[in-house]
């Protein structure tokens, strides 16, 4: 086992991204997520593919890292991915909400 952990970015067959860490190694425990070895998100959405992923010598640090970037938009997490740090800067520094509409005025009876 080792002392870190990786923290990953798998694309699930339905285009949706999973984000976790692991002790063990990559391969291991993406072919853990292909054989739908443990139930849970990924088992449904079966083949995933590795996209991303870091090494964190604390798995402390790999913990709150991935808390992080669950909470991050979709352009975020493929800013990420695709390596453009210069899109993520821009990303970090939005103020208003990504993907919300303002709420409809409801006329007066």
């Amino acid at each position: 086992m080792l002392d870190g952990a990786f923290l990953y970015i798998v694309r699930c067959a339905d285009g949706s991204y999973y984000i976790g860490i692991t002790r063990t190694s990559l391969d291991i425990r993406i072919a853990q997520h292909n054989a739908g070895t443990f139930p849970g998100y990924t088992s449904t959405r079966r083949p995933v593919e590795l996209l991303y992923s870091q090494w964190f010598e604390r798995i402390t640090d790999a913990i709150e890292n991935e808390r992080k970037l669950k909470r991050w938009s979709r352009a975020k997490k493929e800013a990420l991915i695709r390596g453009d740090f210069a899109i993520l800067k821009q990303l970090a520094r939005r103020k208003l909400p990504h993907l919300r509409k303002p709420p409809h005025a409801q006329p007066s009876s």
